[in-house]
C-alpha cells in the first residue's frame, strides 16, 4: 500500500520542481499519524523511492513532478495502477508542515537528517 509520506505547498512566486525536493534525497522524509504511529520514505534522485509504513510494511515504487506536485506510483509490495499527488515543499532540514495523507488524514511531515 502506498503510505502517504507527502510534501505540502509552500507559497512562491514560481512553480516547484524537482529542485525543490533535493533537501530530501540523503534524509528522510517523517509523517506522523494521528494515532502517533509514524511512516518513513526516503526519495531518490532518479525518481524512485523506499519507505516504511506507519504498520511496519515496507513499499517502493517511483515519483515524479507534475505541474508543482510530486507524485508517488508504487510498484511494491503490489503495484498500484494510480498516484498519489501532493503539492511540494521548499525548504531543508527541519522543516515541518500540515498535510493531508492518500487516506484523507491529517498527519505532520518532517524533513529529518540522514536516513
Amino acid at each position: 500500500m502506498l503510505f502517504s509520506l507527502i510534501l505540502a505547498a509552500v507559497l512562491s512566486q514560481t512553480q516547484p520542481g524537482v529542485a525543490d525536493l533535493a533537501p530530501a534525497f540523503g534524509n528522510t522524509l517523517l509523517s506522523t499519524y494521528p494515532d502517533g504511529r509514524t511512516a518513513r520514505m526516503w526519495l531518490q534522485e532518479h525518481g524512485r523511492y523506499e519507505g516504511r509504513g506507519r504498520r511496519g510494511g515496507a513499499s517502493s515504487g517511483v515519483w515524479s513532478v507534475r505541474n508543482g506536485e510530486v507524485c508517488f506510483g508504487q510498484r511494491r509490495p503490489i503495484w498500484s495502477p494510480r498516484s498519489f499527488c501532493t503539492p511540494i515543499v521548499r525548504g531543508g532540514v527541519g522543516t515541518k508542515w500540515t498535510a493531508r495523507a492518500v487516506t484523507g488524514e491529517t498527519i505532520q511531515v518532517e524533513l529529518v537528517a540522514g536516513r
